[in-house]
Parts: structure tokens; sequence; C-alpha cells
């Protein structure tokens, strides 16, 4: 599978190691709207196949697979010119800056008849996959109640700026987008799929001084708390607030007739997990052993190579995807799900109260 990397960000930190920790991808070009970062992205990985015309490289020959990883902005647009040109698309979360976007992308790859996939690796995080194993598994009998909490010092006055475009909406900002999405994700694919939504969404810190000097108005948001009612009868509470100095990580604790979850990682302290079923004495501490690549990668030492092994893993189960087989990789219907929520999460806190969800893409 020769594959097309567009973006150089994200895209060379996480996706370019995972796809070279993966049997079966090759990652063979690379494509940026600025020449310079795409010429030395391609300099470190030993890629020398570059361009900066994402509109003639999604149409090449020679590739099969087009990896977005581009501005949110771009993601509908890139990806429907990559399908209509015959390949096959990985892009990014969010899926797109709308759920109509998302629904026509949705629409596009069901017209296509080619694989499809959305990037929530975060399901394969060493601290999740358990998590979703067990669910999966039965482990909670009937689900009854789930809560999510997740916490950072991002945008915290005592934290250093980051890019312009995360504090403006318009352009995909803010983290509902940023991190809600994947809780979105991983409390609907293993609890149910969502039917309504009462949230408040909070700008706590309307302007930013950047590195530079200037100062730019905050349209995005920091902080949000969503209450979703569920298909399968659960009551999942999802919240994130990036505006805590000294915080970092997340919490889920998960609810049903046969057991209890208790689950912590991200970035801190090291992950734990525990459960029990409802006839044993107390939580005790899970220890499943960690699922690793097939290929067995030596992962960079760096920040980066949780998410590096999440992805190889997502991409190694999307692999029966290519030959016409089912696949537990996210899809872009999963994308849809997940700005749908976020869009109904928007119009609650702006007086809506509770905001039904469509069940399918219009």
């Amino acid at each position: 599978m020769r594959v097309g990397l567009i973006g150089v960000g994200w895209g060379e930190l996480v996706h370019a190691p995972a796809f070279r920790a993966v049997d079966g991808y090759d990652l063979v070009a690379l494509c940026s709207r600025n020449a310079s970062r795409v010429s030395a992205a391609g300099e470190r990985l030993g890629i020398t196949d570059t361009s900066t015309d994402w509109r003639d490289f999604v149409e090449r020959d020679d590739l099969d697979l087009i990896v977005v990883a581009s501005p949110v902005e771009l993601h509908h647009d890139m990806t429907i010119a990559a399908l209509r040109a015959g390949k096959h698309v990985l892009c990014e979360k969010p899926l797109a800056i709308s759920a109509e976007q998302a629904a026509a992308m949705v629409r596009a790859a069901d017209e296509s008849g080619k694989a499809t996939a959305a990037c929530f690796e975060l399901r394969w995080s060493a601290d999740r996959l358990p998590v979703w194993d067990l669910v999966r598994g039965g482990y909670l009998g009937q689900p009854y109640f789930s809560r999510l909490v997740q916490s950072a010092a991002y945008w915290h006055p005592s934290h250093k700026p980051q890019s312009a475009w995360m504090y403006d909406l318009s352009q995909g900002g803010g983290y509902l987008n940023g991190l809600v999405v994947h809780d979105i994700d991983f409390v609907c694919t293993m609890l149910g799929e969502p039917v309504a939504v009462s949230a408040e969404v909070r700008t706590t810190i309307p302007r930013r001084a950047m590195a530079d000097g200037t100062v730019v108005d905050v349209t995005a948001d920091d902080t949000a708390v969503l209450i979703l009612r569920l298909d399968s009868g659960v009551v999942a509470e999802l919240s994130a607030s990036v505006v805590g100095a000294h915080t970092a990580g997340w919490r889920l604790e998960a609810f049903g007739s046969d057991g209890t979850i208790v689950a912590s990682g991200g970035r801190g302290p090291g992950a734990q997990l525990q459960v029990a079923q409802a006839a044993d004495d107390g939580l005790a501490p899970f220890d499943g052993e960690p699922r690793e690549p097939l290929s067995r990668p030596d992962l960079p030492n760096r920040g980066s190579s949780a998410m590096v092994r999440a992805m190889a893993l997502m991409l190694e189960d999307w692999l029966p995807a290519f030959s016409g087989q089912p696949s537990v990789a996210p899809s872009f219907r999963d994308g849809w799900r997940a700005a749908s929520v976020i869009e109904a999460a928007r119009a609650s806190a702006a007086g809506a109260g509770w905001v039904d969800i469509p069940s399918r893409p219009s």
C-alpha cells in the first residue's frame, strides 16, 4: 500500500513512524503547502518525493492511500478529492469543521467503495485499550453510567502559547475538537450511540498573548461539560478543561450490573486500571499484558511514542478493510458522530437545552 502523507506537523511526528512500524504500508511521498517544511521533513524521513500541490498529489496514479493530516478546514476538500481520485483515505480528527461537512465525507466514502478511517487512535492507547477490551468482553454486564474527566494546563496563563489556529473556532481550534472529540468516540464506541446532549461550553480566557507579542481574540473553547444520553440507556458525563495549572491526564469511571472499571492515564503519573466484579471484595489492579504492534518496532524515545504505538495498532486493525473485510478501525461515520455531538453541545450551551443528535448523516 503506497502511502502519500499530506501534512508534516503531526504527520511527521506520529503518522510517519506509525506507518513505518506496520507491514503492509509503504510511506513514499510527502505533501505540504510550505516548501521549506516539506523539504526538511523529507530529509529527516529519508523521503525525496515531496510536493506542495495537494490537488495534484491526490490524483497521482502511484499512490494507493492518502493520509490527510492537514489543518482541519482542509480535511473536507482534500478527502473528497482523494476519494474521487480512487484513493483510500485516512483522515485526522476532527473529521471536519462541521457535521454537515463530515456527512458529505461519509457520503463520498460510501460512494467510492474505498477503505476510509478517522484517526481516533486513542482507542488503542496503552491506558485505554484494556478498558475497551473489557467492555467489549461484557465485563460491565448491563452498562449503567460512565464519567470521563480531562484536565490540562495548555491554556493557563503560565503555559506557553500554542499555535494561533488553536484559539480560532473557525479553523477547528479549541478542545472540544482537540480532546473531547476522542472521549466522545471512546465512550460511544463502548457504550452506545448518542441520542441527546446537554452541555456548557466556555471560553474562560478571551484573549491570548502570543510569543511574538501580538494578542489574539480567543473564539474557541477551553472548557466543556457534556451530559450524553445513549441509546443503550447509559448516561455518560464528559468534561474537559485546559486552564488548570499543574494538571494533566484523564480519569474514567464506568459502572454496570456486573462490574466496575476505574481508569486513569494521559500525561503525568503512570496509567492505572482497577476493576472489580459486583461480587468481589473491592477494586483491584488489572494486570493484563499490553498489546504491542506485531512488528515490535523500535519506537522513537520521545513524548509522542505512545501515540505512535497507538496509531500503529490502529493501522494493523485497519488492514482487513483493504480486502473488503470487516475492521474495527474508526470510520468516517464515527467521525461524523463526534462532530454531531460537538455541534449539538455548542447549541445546547448557547441556550437550546437538551439537543437531539441525529442517528445517521443526512
